[in-house]
């Protein structure tokens, strides 16, 4: 890779221990619910955000999946019929899914260790561009420049992304949240773990999120979680479904309160 900045050290340097926990990885399948199963979870932002993903035909198309991790979204969108090029900053991580991908005989997905905010791509190589849980963690406007420029005009962008307004970040840090609601909420949601692997991460703002909505147009944006994630996890499905339809209920307010928000567009150049 390029010079890294001190934020992709520590990123890098945490991915090398988390891949030798996870060295089973190589040997675990994936699973295709999300995918597959005709009942879908409306309620929840990762199985949205799949089914924008499945209203497009991706038989045969290029996609750049960001920050693959483990592989999940790459072997999955493979199985949709894409020629898949994924990557990730950790190179302790391409190895690993890189023998998961041969295991599993995942032909049609290409492996990459690179950094977002400079790809080893062509110009407008991508019809699409799959980020998950990944702009939290990058230079959001190094890689949306990145981005417009390795997709092909009139291709599409797709994500789900962890999120805050400003206002709502506010509260959050509040003296009377952060020392006493924060920490037992943190132990009720995540079982005491720590919600960010770095201290380089947060959840992105509007102004944040403007950047890489700038780039697209004909745009489909949805917000969730006001409470998911924040007062209870979402394994609770019958309260995740309460948060979910007062979210839709309030319509272009919710990018106030909302916790996650999922995007899908066109890049038009």
């Amino acid at each position: 890779m390029p010079e890294t900045s001190e934020r992709q050290k520590r990123e890098i340097e945490y991915h090398k221990g988390h891949a030798a926990k996870n060295s089973a990885k190589a040997a675990s399948e994936v699973c295709f619910d999300v995918i597959e199963n005709p009942r879908r979870r409306w309620w929840n932002a990762y199985w949205s955000t799949y089914d924008m993903l499945k209203s497009y035909d991706l038989k045969d198309r290029r996609v750049l999946v960001v920050g693959c991790g483990f592989g999940e979204d790459a072997f999955r969108i493979a199985h949709m019929g894409a020629e898949v090029h994924a990557f990730d900053i950790s190179e302790d991580i391409i190895a690993l899914t890189q023998k998961r991908a041969t295991n599993f005989g995942y032909k049609n997905v290409s492996l990459k260790t690179m950094a977002s905010e400079k790809l080893d791509y062509p110009d407008s190589f991508f019809d699409y561009i799959f980020c998950l849980d990944i702009l939290h963690h990058v230079d959001i406007e190094q890689t949306t420049k990145e981005f417009v420029r390795v997709i092909k005009s009139g291709g599409h962008l797709i994500g789900d992304e962890l999120y805050t307004h400003s206002w709502m970040q506010a509260v959050r840090e509040s003296y009377f949240i952060e020392k006493l609601i924060y920490p037992a909420m943190t132990k009720f949601i995540y079982n005491g773990k720590k919600p960010y692997i770095t201290e380089d991460e947060h959840k992105i703002d509007e102004d944040e999120f403007s950047i890489i909505n700038g780039a697209m147009s004909r745009e489909n944006i949805q917000y969730f979680n006001v409470a998911t994630g924040r007062l209870f996890p979402d394994k609770h499905s019958i309260l995740s479904r309460i948060d979910r339809t007062f979210m839709k209920g309030i319509l272009s307010f919710g990018k106030y309160f909302a916790g996650r928000v999922i995007f899908s567009g066109t890049v038009i150049k």
